[in-house]
C-alpha cells in the first residue's frame, strides 16, 4: 500500500476513491472499503482512500474534539488489511480548511484521476462544509466520473458510528464496541520508560506511549497484547491519570503481563481491551494500592480461565 501526504501523485492510473475521517475503521467504514475494492476490481481501477490528519474537529475546536478511536498509524494498518492500494493523508491546516468544495473536487479529478467516488450519504466537504453528495454527483456529470453514496450500516437496529463506539467504550460496554468494530478495541504504541513504580510494587508494567492524550476509555481492564516475535500475551492494564501517584493530569497506559520478564523497551505493542474490571480509584497510600493491584491481577487471570 502506498501512503502519500497531500492530494498529489505521480502515478496516473485511474482510481476508485473514497473520502472520510474513518476514525475506528468500524463496520460502516469496512463496508465502504469492501464496496470500493469490489468496484475497483470490476473496472480495473486502483483503490484510494483520502483521509485527514488531524481530524478536522481537532483543528477547529481542539477543546471539544472527540476522543480518537485510532491513531493515524492504526488507521493505516487497518487500510492495509482491507486491501487498499493507496492512502492520501491530507494535512488538515488553515490552507486546507479554506479550500472550497469546487476546488476539492477539481483536485480529485485533475490530480488523482478519480473515475469513481464513493462517499457516505451524509458526507460534507470544502470550506464551511459547503459540499455534499448532491454537489459531488453534479460534478461527476460535468467532469465524467461516477459518484455513489454509501448508506449507514445498522447493527441490531443501531447505526454504527464512531460516536456510538465512543459511548460504548466510555460506559465499559466492550462487547458492544467489539460488535461495532468487528474486533476488540485496541490501542497501539511503543513501550517507553516510566517511573518504575509498578516494579517497586511487585508488578512491573510496560508503559505504552499514546499518540493522543484523550483516550475513549478509562479504568482497569483485562487485556491481550500482540507484538511481533512475542506472540499473544495476557495481562491487566490500567488506563488513567494515576491519582494515587501523580497529579499532572496526563493519561498513562500501563500493562502488567503475566509470567513475563523480558525487556521490551522500544517494542511496538497492540493492547486489546477484553473486559473492564473497575473504574480508576484513588487509594490511601501504596499499601492499599498494592492490595488492589493483586486483586486486579487475580481477577484478570480468573477471567481468562473462565473464557478459555
Amino acid at each position: 500500500m502506498q501512503i502519500l501526504r497531500g492530494l498529489h501523485s505521480t502515478d496516473f492510473r485511474p482510481l476508485a476513491v473514497t473520502i472520510g475521517n474513518f476514525d475506528g475503521v468500524h463496520l460502516g467504514h469496512q463496508a465502504m472499503l469492501k464496496e470500493l475494492r469490489a468496484t475497483a476490481q470490476a473496472r480495473g481501477l486502483q483503490t484510494a482512500v483520502v483521509t485527514f490528519e488531524p481530524h478536522p474537529r481537532e483543528f477547529f475546536t481542539p477543546q471539544q474534539a472527540p476522543a480518537r478511536l485510532t491513531s493515524l498509524r492504526e488507521k493505516l494498518e487497518l487500510f492495509r488489511e482491507m486491501g487498499m492500494d493507496r492512502v492520501y493523508v491530507c494535512p488538515f491546516d488553515k490552507v486546507f480548511a479554506q479550500k472550497s468544495a469546487d476546488d476539492f473536487i477539481l483536485t480529485l479529478v485533475e490530480s488523482l484521476r478519480a473515475q469513481h467516488v464513493l462517499i457516505g450519504d451524509d458526507f460534507r466537504f470544502g470550506s464551511g462544509r459547503g459540499g455534499d453528495f448532491a454537489l459531488m454527483q453534479l460534478a461527476g456529470v460535468q467532469h465524467g466520473f461516477e459518484v455513489k453514496a454509501m448508506h449507514s450500516v445498522l447493527h441490531d437496529g443501531v447505526r454504527v458510528s464512531s460516536t456510538e463506539i465512543r459511548i460504548a467504550l466510555a460506559e465499559g460496554k466492550l462487547g458492544v464496541a467489539r460488535d461495532y468494530l468487528d474486533r476488540p478495541y485496541s490501542i497501539s504504541g511503543r513501550v517507553v520508560h516510566g517511573d518504575a513504580m509498578g516494579r517497586k510494587l511487585g508488578y512491573p508494567t510496560a508503559n505504552i506511549q499514546m499518540q493522543h492524550n484523550l483516550p475513549p476509555l478509562k479504568g482497569v481492564y483485562v487485556v491481550q497484547v500482540h507484538s511481533d516475535g512475542l506472540g499473544v500475551l495476557q495481562g491487566v492494564a490500567s488506563l488513567g491519570l494515576r491519582p494515587t501517584l501523580k497529579h499532572d493530569a496526563k493519561y498513562v497506559l500501563e500493562v502488567h503481563l503475566f509470567e513475563f520478564e523480558q525487556q521490551i523497551y522500544g517494542r511496538h505493542l497492540r493492547v486489546e481491551f477484553l473486559h473492564k474490571l473497575r473504574d480508576e480509584m484513588k487509594f490511601d497510600g501504596l499499601e492499599a494500592l498494592t492490595r488492589q493491584i493483586t486483586s486486579d491481577v487475580n481477577n484478570a487471570k480468573q477471567w481468562f480461565i473462565d473464557h478459555e
